[in-house]
This record gives structure tokens, C-alpha cells and sequence, in this order.
């Protein structure tokens, strides 16, 4: 399958990557168990396999747009934190369970990255494990980690995150815990799983992806710039 414009190919790459995830919302509503973010990605390789569209194709028409659209649907997310109702909420436990996220989300990943003896570009770049994409390629241009690595990490990871959470939330009935250890542990791909559970662990989510991001960019710069890594 081939287009005689650009314009042209990137309508099609919007129009399926729209209809993969309108039909996989639909999904998700009528099944609760299934992970949007997967149905939608696993219908996007679907419609490239039916149309006969070379995936390196699709993503060049497709990427454009969807980088310009990444850092807007980020800022964004302060409208669900600006809808919630900090009133009674415990800010100094929320700041501790963050802060210990963040160092966690960081120092783990780097952690086990050494331990299999990986390169010293992956270690700096599983550093970024635990944020959003756009915060996460800036942390990992400030510590000079290579960009298609930490890309690739945060997706494959927030990716991960969304599919499990759900099989993992059994018996947890707190929509507040679910939405901000969604936020934390798997960012962007998370907070979306957490919308689909309801607003309470939507907002979370934006709270703990947004807060974790925040800190995150603030203190892995400044650790690895004082170790000499």
C-alpha cells in the first residue's frame, strides 16, 4: 500500500491509529479486563497486516504528528489535576510514596542493567524508565543516554504496566491506589488503563505521572551528574 503525498499518508496513519483505539475502547468497556493500550496497538499491527502497509511506512507518516501531539496531550493532564479534591487528602504521605516511587522507578532498572552487565549507554538509560515520554527524553538528553533507547524503554515498560494492572488489582477495591500506582509505575499507558477504571483513578494517575515526572527530571540529572556516570 502506497500514497502519492505525504498529506495523504499521514491521514491514513491518523485515520487507522483513530480506529484502532475507538474500536478499542469499545472493547475495553464491554470487556473490563482487557487492556486498551494492547488491543489498540495489537489492532493497529492488524490493519497494516490487512491494507499491506510496510510498518516503517506507517510510522515515518505517523510519527510526525503524533510527537507534535505527545507534549500538548502532556500539559493537558493538568485539567484532571486541577478537577481534584485535594481536601483531606494526606499531602505529606502522597509526597513520601512519590518521592520514594521516583527514586525506586530509577535506581532499580539502572541497578539490574549492571547487574546483567549491560552497557554503560543502557544504564543511563533505564533511568528513565518510570517517566513519560517527552520528560523522559529530555532527562535522557541531560544525561546523555541515547534517545531510541530510553524511548523504547519507557514504552516497552509503561506498556507492560498497563496490561498487568488489572490482574494485579484484584482485591484492591481503592480507586485512588489503583490510579496513582498506575501513574507512577507505568506513566502515559498507565494513566490511560486508570481512566478506564474511573475518574477517582484517572486523576491519580495524572496526579502520579505528573508529580513522579516532575521529580524525577529534577533529581536523576543532578544524581548522575554529582557520581560522574
Amino acid at each position: 500500500m502506497t500514497f502519492d503525498s505525504v498529506f495523504m499518508a499521514t491521514l491514513a496513519a491518523v485515520l487507522l491509529t483513530l480506529a484502532a483505539h475507538v474500536i478499542a475502547r469499545v472493547l475495553a468497556r464491554k470487556l473490563s479486563w482487557l487492556p486498551m493500550v494492547i488491543t489498540a496497538l495489537v489492532l493497529v499491527l492488524v490493519f497494516l497486516f490487512l491494507l499491506q502497509w510496510d510498518y516503517d511506512n506507517y510510522y515515518s507518516a505517523a510519527k510526525p504528528i503524533f510527537d507534535h501531539l505527545l507534549g500538548y496531550v502532556t500539559v493537558l493532564l493538568a485539567v484532571p489535576l486541577a478537577a481534584m479534591n485535594f481536601k483531606g487528602l494526606p499531602v505529606k504521605k502522597l509526597s513520601l510514596i512519590v518521592a520514594i516511587a521516583s527514586v525506586i522507578g530509577a535506581l532499580l532498572p539502572m541497578s539490574l542493567a549492571y547487574l546483567f552487565s549491560l552497557s554503560h549507554d543502557s544504564i543511563l538509560a533505564f533511568a528513565t524508565r518510570s517517566v513519560t515520554t517527552p520528560i523522559g527524553l529530555s532527562v535522557a538528553d541531560l544525561i546523555n543516554a541515547p534517545l531510541a533507547l530510553a524511548n523504547l524503554i519507557i514504552i516497552v515498560s509503561g506498556l507492560i504496566g498497563g496490561a498487568v494492572a488489572r490482574f494485579l488489582f484484584r482485591g484492591i477495591n481503592d480507586d485512588r491506589a489503583k490510579g496513582l500506582a498506575l501513574g507512577l509505575a507505568a506513566h502515559a499507558f498507565g494513566t490511560v488503563e486508570a481512566w478506564q477504571i474511573s475518574h477517582t483513578a484517572g486523576r491519580y494517575a495524572a496526579f502520579g505521572l505528573a508529580v513522579n515526572g516532575i521529580v524525577t527530571a529534577i533529581w536523576v540529572p543532578v544524581f548522575i551528574s554529582a557520581l560522574g556516570i
